[in-house]
């Protein structure tokens, strides 16, 4: 997707440089997709924290079924 942004040159040149990068187009995706990563991975990690998955404890011994 083609779009137009104002972006300050200085940092534009400093996202260039940390992404490795020499054209300004792919240091920006590079930039982009870095922080959606991230913050996905933030994300997770607080669901992880608030006990949002219901993991069974691998310490526990599970129930024998009955003997009928």
């Amino acid at each position: 997707m083609r779009i137009s942004v104002d972006i300050d040159e200085v940092l534009l040149k400093e996202v260039m440089v940390l992404t490795g990068e020499k054209n300004k187009s792919p240091a920006l995706a590079k930039a982009i997709t870095e922080f959606v990563r991230r913050q996905k991975a933030k994300k997770f990690g607080r669901l992880i924290r608030e006990a949002a998955f219901d993991y069974p404890d691998p310490q526990e011994q599970p129930e024998p079924p009955p003997l009928w």
